[in-house]
């Protein structure tokens, strides 16, 4: 064997992911494992058998570790989602399928174009969904990742449950690298609490039914108090009176429509002087961009806990929504 030949096997074999089986034996896989034996009843042997089919990745750890809210700018990340083609397809997908979301919004009150967003970001309406297996996902990050092994130990339990409640087999669920699932991109926990069977056909099915899909994501914006015809987002100013040079971007408001504009933010707003208003400022790339968020804004920050994806969505579903009207 030449040594060039050796040479560009070792540059293969460097550039290969680490994969490796679930030791069961491991303390703290026994202690999961016992957990769900002891409070779900969950069957033993059904458990190890599961666990011992998941694959633990490096390639799930460095994608966690590198995701690309805190990685990108504004103007990098809009450039992601605002594009003419993706724009496109979400015109095309709202024709497709506008008796369904129109239903679903008028049940829920909640919009259109929010659900079309959130679908365009999420998965570029259905095209990308993710590759890896959800067992692997939540395994992986559960057992090899220890800066949230708990948060996502807490979704490897409610995925496991939702594979028994549904009659699932736990090695077909497909989703992103952190096991968000289907065209929504649910966790785990956010399936089995907010997932719905619009269909009335006793399945609640987020990967192949849009119906349910746009059903899903509209109650869980609702369970998390969306309010119907509500403002989400407002562009800004800030007047010779502001007195912060870099507010913080924070996901819990701390102002009102009043306070803020005492403080020197210039907005437009229809909404009562004391309901939320937030400023958020991010680097469009000529410069700060200032914004306003208001209590939708932040409803759509529980689905990705970032404010340029509730952005994103926003303005996504705000240019698809133009296109449909003409």
């Amino acid at each position: 064997m030449t040594t060039r030949l050796i040479a560009g096997i070792a540059a293969l074999l460097s550039t290969v992911s680490p994969t490796y089986a679930v030791d069961l034996e491991r303390p703290d896989v026994k202690v999961f494992m016992d957990t769900m034996i002891r409070e779900h009843d969950y069957d033993r042997e059904t458990l190890q058998d599961i666990l011992r089919q998941a694959e633990i990745k490096q390639k799930i750890v460095d994608s966690i570790s590198r995701p690309a809210e805190g990685t990108l700018t504004w103007a990098e990340y809009r450039r992601i989602f605002m594009t003419k083609e993706r724009i496109q397809a979400g015109t095309v997908f709202w024709h497709e399928n506008r008796a369904a979301l129109e239903k679903v919004s008028c049940d829920t009150g909640v919009p259109i174009e929010i659900m079309v967003g959130i679908i365009g970001v999420e998965t570029y309406f259905g095209r990308i969904t993710g590759g890896h297996r959800v067992l692997d996902a939540l395994a992986t990050l559960s057992f090899a990742y220890p800066p949230r092994s708990k948060f996502f130990r807490s979704e490897l339990e409610h995925f496991l449950l939702l594979v028994r409640e549904e009659g699932m087999k736990a090695t077909d669920a497909v989703g992103s690298y952190a096991g968000a699932m289907g065209r929504p991109q649910f966790m785990p926990s956010s399936y089995r609490a907010y997932a719905v069977d619009s269909t009335g056909d006793g399945k609640r099915d987020i990967w192949n039914n849009w119906t349910d899909v746009a059903g899903s994501i509209a109650n869980y914006f609702l369970e998390h108090g969306w309010k119907t015809g509500e403002e989400v987002v407002a562009r800004a100013t800030t007047g010779s009176n502001w007195n912060a040079s870099s507010p913080r971007n924070i996901l819990k408001p701390e102002n009102t429509v009043s306070s803020l504009s005492k403080k020197g933010v210039i907005f437009s707003t229809n909404l009562a002087n004391d309901d939320i208003a937030q400023l958020i400022t991010l680097d469009g790339g000529d410069g700060s961009e200032h914004w306003v968020g208001f209590h939708n804004f932040f409803v759509i920050t529980r689905y990705n806990h970032s404010v340029m994806y509730a952005l994103a969505v926003h303005q996504l579903g705000q240019e698809i929504a133009l296109e449909v009207s003409q």
